[in-house]
């Protein structure tokens, strides 16, 4: 088990606010699913079935998840139902997840709002999160399991680091111990797990991790930090 703890920073310019707004943003939305409870946390969630069928399921339903028999409490959501597409990125499945997607955002995101600048980061961040959502939901369209997390978005960020600054110093924490990596080790490792795990899976079995929202979410971001960087002016 590693846990990325902090990268090199020198080459980061700004404060990043944005960043800063976004794990503010998730921080909230977690309290409104605590205090909204699983109604809330449904209703707004991504649920594929909703996306392509255009409808709002709102009674429960028993699958098998993992082995395992489960019942979906399904709630009334937003209209249009396209918005959970938006809502459902903010949104978290517990503290862990939580937890462990801030980490991520606070060590790496700096440095793409840096390179991108706030606007343009809080589009690409946005653009990410659908991209991810859509290629989970095409993966399965007719799944009624909530889509929720800033995983796919903060891939995105993943993408995007790995492909402008693939050499950055990264400390990871390992157990009890603290080593320096290359940020191209760290990133490449997570997408190569990402795919591995997917490859695992069999394909007729149904997961509570959307590894394909992983998955497009980061080619997402590896492709869009480029067409959003903005061009230097001749003589800079």
């Amino acid at each position: 088990m590693f846990i990325p703890i902090g990268d090199d920073n020198s080459r980061v310019r700004i404060t990043p606010w944005l960043t800063w707004a976004i794990v503010a943003a998730c921080c909230y939305v977690w309290y409104r699913q605590l205090t909204g409870g699983e109604a809330y946390t449904m209703g707004w969630s991504a649920i594929p079935y909703e996306i392509t069928h255009g409808v709002d399921l709102i009674h429960t339903q028993e699958i098998v998840i993992e082995g395992s028999a489960a019942k979906i409490q399904h709630a009334r959501g937003p209209q249009p139902i396209y918005v959970t597409l938006l809502s459902s990125m903010f949104m978290h499945g517990s503290w862990m997840h939580l937890i462990g997607n801030m980490i991520y955002m606070l060590v790496f995101a700096d440095q793409i709002e840096a390179r991108l600048r706030r606007f343009r980061f809080l589009i690409f961040y946005l653009v990410c999160g659908l991209a991810a959502a859509m290629a989970q939901i095409l993966s399965r369209p007719d799944s009624i399991i909530p889509i929720l997390g800033a995983s796919g978005a903060i891939a995105g960020v993943l993408g995007a680091y790995l492909v402008t600054t693939p050499r950055n110093p990264v400390r990871l924490l390992i157990f009890i111990w603290v080593i320096t990596v290359p940020a191209w080790l760290v990133l490449g490792g997570w997408f190569a797990l990402q795919l591995l795990a997917l490859r695992g899976m069999d394909p007729s079995a149904v997961s509570g991790v959307a590894y394909m929202a992983h998955i497009g979410g980061f080619i997402a971001g590896a492709i869009l930090v480029h067409a959003l960087t903005p061009r230097r002016r001749a003589g800079n």
